[in-house]
């Protein structure tokens, strides 16, 4: 009987932030402090830690600021709105969550999570690891190989090659 093989899970933490901000309605606790994106996107990772079960996890988060695509085109993003004004004060708390579960961050200045997510997958799978990428976003999809797969935990449906 062949040995299941370790996979590593790339969960895309900036698209859940937004996915969850806008699928549950506001939520605050008893100060007004906004906690809608917190709650969903909690119960979004706790769903996939438990249905999944990874060997191996990590959550990407888009690095605030500026990143590289916008030094090679000055126009890049330039008509996306800015980030709601309830959802920003969430951000730190989301990222103490995934802290307190264990699950490594991945942020780094220049970058947005799809980069960090599509780097590492192609660096895991020259390396033969089977990699899962956690997310909605359709553009991951082009990093789809034999040894690379997605899932889309809100659709619950499993992105792969035959």
């Amino acid at each position: 009987m062949a040995e299941k093989k370790p996979r590593v899970f790339l969960i895309d933490g900036s698209s859940y932030i937004y996915r969850a901000f806008f699928a549950i309605p506001h939520l605050s606790n008893s100060k007004g402090f906004p906690t809608n994106a917190t709650y969903g996107f909690t119960n979004m990772i706790l769903k996939v830690m438990r249905e999944q079960n990874p060997e191996y996890v990590a959550i990407a988060f888009d690095a605030p600021g500026p990143t590289f695509r916008h030094e090679v085109f000055n126009e890049y993003k330039a008509n996306r709105p800015s980030m709601p004004e309830n959802l920003r004060p969430q951000i730190p708390f989301i990222k103490e969550i995934a802290a307190a579960l264990g699950i490594p961050i991945l942020e780094e200045e220049g970058y947005e999570a799809d980069d960090l997510i599509g780097s590492i997958a192609k660096k895991l799978e020259g390396e033969g690891v089977d990699t899962v990428i956690v997310s909605g976003e359709k553009d991951l999809m082009q990093l789809i190989t034999p040894q690379v797969t997605m899932y889309d935990p809100m659709k619950e449906k499993n992105y792969q090659i035959p």
